[in-house]
């Protein structure tokens, strides 16, 4: 099997990286970023602390400030249409996975024009589009090194999986000094989601010795860490474990793709508009159940690799012990079911169809170690809900 990797061509990492902005635009050859952020990074001050190197450096700057949560097709094209009227050599992403996402979409469409629906999987990406600085302030989605962007249609309701090289950042700053103020919820849900990414990487049909690698370096410092990040946000060591994690477990995915989770998660998203990591949370549990008995001893690996089973235990038994941590860990992080997150029940249930067909269609359910059915996928939603 040969095995082709896609990262970032510069990755800065470690506290304090973020002194690197200016020497990854350099390397890059670019000096015109426009910034593509969310107005939380604005007001708090995060913003501040690139573009006061950026000033300092001579550069020129400006900011693209309009991005939301789960990023949609209209916040795209209204950014689109700020590239175009600028004269911007590259594209500089501050925040969390929805402003990376969101310029990696703006990159896209920008350069090769249409509407973004043109270009979700399976279809290709002709052109690759301005050169993109990533720089994450939550340790979760791994958007900084992956060649993925998910994008809401704003007139379907529809999370569309976006993928290429087209969406590969050209650099990624990777800074856990940035992560501690990150609130205790953001903590959990984008933590979960890293784990989630590190295990479907590790399982998934399309995975490697390389993705392996990183997948369960991941999958331990997650493990490890994701409690006390939670429970102490000023714990450099626990922030730092996660954010390298998140990193690792983006490399992992991006090359090795996701499963059935993220298939079924991204419908819960759009229709209901959960956060992506803790819809993710939500199913997490039950699918790594159902999914278990097609690759035994690869989800095994995974509860050593979280430091929940022995190396010299039956893989029988690790499973058994990686399910108990799976459901320790949302009771620990008060991850709520559908039903307890508020979703009404007679809404979830008349769009189990559309739901289970979105999952199908995203392609990631036909990775998994067990591929569902249909039909399986709306049982599955039917148990996760309560």
């Amino acid at each position: 099997m040969i095995a082709t990797i896609t990262m970032p061509r510069l990755l800065y990492i470690g506290g304090g990286a973020v002194a690197e902005v200016t020497t990854a635009l350099a390397r890059l050859g670019a000096i015109r970023p426009l910034i593509v952020t969310d107005r939380f990074m604005e007001s708090s001050g995060i913003l501040s602390r690139v573009t006061d190197r950026l000033d300092a450096a001579g550069i020129a700057w400006q900011v693209f400030s309009d991005t939301v949560p789960d990023p949609t097709t209209e916040v795209v094209e209204a950014g689109v249409q700020v590239v175009r009227t600028g004269n911007y050599d590259c594209l500089m992403a501050l925040g969390g996975g929805s402003p990376i996402d969101t310029a990696k979409a703006m990159s896209v469409l920008a350069a090769n024009g249409g509407r973004m629906r043109d270009y979700k999987v399976p279809n290709d990406i002709p052109k690759t589009g301005l050169p993109l600085v990533a720089i994450p302030t939550t340790a979760g989605t791994g958007s900084e090194v992956t060649r993925f962007t998910v994008i809401t249609d704003s007139e379907r309701d529809e999370k569309m999986l976006i993928m290429g090289l087209a969406c590969c950042p050209a650099a990624a700053i990777v800074d856990y000094e940035l992560t501690l103020t990150m609130p205790w919820r953001l903590t959990a849900d984008t933590g979960l989601d890293s784990l989630t990414h590190a295990i479907e990487a590790y399982v998934s049909r399309k995975a490697s010795p390389f993705t392996d690698a990183v997948a369960k370096a991941a999958m331990g410092l997650i493990a490890r860490h994701i409690r006390s990040a939670c429970e102490q946000p000023d714990n450099r060591a626990a922030r730092e474990g996660m954010m390298l994690g998140a990193t690792q477990a983006g490399m992992a995915f991006s090359n090795a793709s996701v499963c059935l989770v993220h298939g079924m998660s991204r419908p819960i998203g759009a229709f209901f508009h959960v956060p992506h990591g803790l819809s993710n949370a939500m199913l997490l549990p039950e699918v790594t159940a159902f999914s278990a008995t097609a690759a035994l001893a690869r989800y095994a690996d995974c509860a050593r690799a979280m430091g929940v089973a022995g190396e010299g235990e039956g893989n029988q038994a690790a499973v058994a012990r990686l399910l108990d941590e799976l459901r320790a860990l949302n009771q620990d992080l008060k991850v709520p079911t559908p039903k307890s997150y508020g979703i009404e029940e007679e809404r979830y249930l008349e769009l189990l169809p559309v739901m289970a067909s979105q999952a199908l269609a995203s392609g990631s359910p036909g990775n998994n170690p067990r591929v569902p059915s249909a039909e399986e996928i709306i049982d599955l939603y039917k148990r996760v809900y309560a």
